[in-house]
């Protein structure tokens, strides 16, 4: 029986600072580590950036996570996940301001996989050694919790093992199984470079077989279009058959969640619920305004845009609005003849309000009404702008989950329009359409039981 295979992984200390400029294989080569054909050196793309001089002024970096952003994946307060010019999707951009000069920030080798090459040819020149070399980065996963890290560029290592049409030790074909082995080699790495410990490179030895030896000409197929004489080529070129860690990037066409699927719509509706008890956490105002720029979407007559939020953010304002809110409402019920038990027992309904971190008013303002000399029609009108209006909450309280935010839409501000109008110093055409209270949950929603639409249709 064979030895059951093993391998060894081992970081190499002293590469100490690296400044731009810097030759990574001769700073390498310098530390006396001890290299050997088939080893594979795994390099923090930190130290590969400083070297390439990806060291820039950014006081913000916000912009420059922007600057290297092609597409917004998703978003969770300040944390964005983006796809970058590079390809890979990831939280900010890979732009890091960790362990570099105040006002600066790091970003990804322009080419990882070029990065790679040149070390390993410095390694092979400096020490006569054929190694493999991975440049890794620390990514997050989706539906997993905890960080990896990854192989973004690559140089003679297969990065994939295809087994797809093979068999499993029980016969069954494999139909879906490729392995992502430069990931896992920048994994294993990972566990003895460490986050902190200024051990930015590691050498994985014992996996000689996935180290490329040369050229790996591809099998000729008379069918792919590719003419004999370029896999001649390429078996001629020691880079052709090298596709580096771009073949790690999943192509948009097989992204199943790049755009958003019916599913990732139909939860984030079910997201919105209505939430009447509230953390002590204070609400990020990005977070509302962000989902105001969603609620404005909504659809509109005759072109308009009648949506206005007020976002309640003063304190003094909101206790001022809530207890004038209060003190009508209690005129009404006054009027109305209910006792002061009584009274005192439906004011309580309003401590949604009063409780929640941030509260929204949205107004309508319809001026781009036509006018109608009849009732029927100018009711009609009206009623558009109402249900456009209407629209435009839905959006705001959708988008609010989006933002892991609860809230709930209280009517109260309907009912003493003008009193709100006076306190807020609204113009007399902003009509206010309720308040939203808004806040992280303070427990998880219970479970919505489940509706049949056909008792909502009507089939004609």
């Amino acid at each position: 029986m064979s030895a059951a295979p093993r391998y060894e992984v081992f970081a190499v200390p002293g590469i100490g600072e690296v400044a731009p400029g810097a030759d990574l294989a001769k700073l390498i080569a310098a530390t006396g580590v001890e290299l050997a054909d088939g080893d594979v050196l795994l390099v923090t793309s930190k130290v590969v950036s400083k070297a390439e001089g990806r060291l820039v002024r950014a006081d913000d970096r916000e912009a420059a996570i922007d600057a290297e952003t092609v597409r917004l994946v998703a978003r969770r307060g300040r944390t964005r996940i983006v796809e970058t010019r590079h390809g890979f999707v990831m939280a900010a951009a890979g732009v890091d301001a960790s362990n570099t000069p105040a006002g600066t920030v790091l970003l990804l080798p322009e080419d990882s996989d070029a990065s790679a090459r040149r070390i390993r040819d410095g390694l092979r020149d400096a020490l006569g050694v054929r190694v493999g070399v991975l440049v890794t980065d620390t990514f997050g996963r989706p539906w997993r919790e905890g960080l990896t890290d990854v192989a973004i560029g690559a140089a003679g290592v297969r990065v994939l093992e295809d087994l797809r049409g093979g068999q499993d030790t029980h016969g069954n074909e494999l139909n879906a199984t490729v392995t992502a082995l430069a990931d896992e080699l920048a994994a294993a790495g990972d566990l003895v470079k460490g986050k902190a410990s200024g051990l930015p490179v590691a050498v994985v030895r014992g996996l000689g077989s996935l180290v490329l030896t040369a050229a790996r000409p591809r099998v000729t197929d008379p069918n792919d279009g590719i003419p004999a004489s370029q896999d001649a080529e390429n078996a001629a070129d020691p880079d052709a058959a090298d596709p580096g860690a771009r073949a790690l990037v999943r192509r948009a066409a097989d992204d199943m969640f790049r755009l958003g699927t019916s599913e990732a719509v139909r939860e984030a509706v079910a997201l919105r619920r209505t939430v009447r008890e509230f953390t002590d956490e204070p609400v990020d105002p990005e977070a509302v305004r962000r989902a105001v720029a969603l609620a404005v979407t909504a659809p509109a007559p005759h072109h308009t845009t009648p949506w206005r939020f007020v976002l309640v953010e003063s304190p003094q304002t909101r206790v001022r609005l809530l207890d004038a809110m209060r003190d009508a409402w209690a005129a009404d019920l006054r009027a109305d003849g209910f006792s002061e038990e009584s009274i005192a027992k439906r004011l309580r309904r309003g401590d949604v309000l009063r409780k929640a971190p941030y509260l929204v008013v949205p107004c309508l303002v319809a001026d781009g009404a036509h006018p109608y000399p009849d009732q029927r029609r100018g009711a009609a009108e009206r009623e558009m702008f109402v249900v456009a209006m209407g629209a435009g909450v839905q959006n705001l309280l959708i988008a609010l989950a989006g933002e892991q935010l609860g809230s709930a839409w209280v009517s109260s501000t309907m009912f003493c329009r003008d009193v709100v109008r006076e306190v807020l110093d609204l113009p007399a055409s902003w009509d206010p359409m309720g308040t939203v209270a808004v806040g992280r949950p303070a427990a998880p929603p219970t479970a919505r039981p489940p509706r049949d639409p056909g008792e909502f249709v009507a089939v004609r």
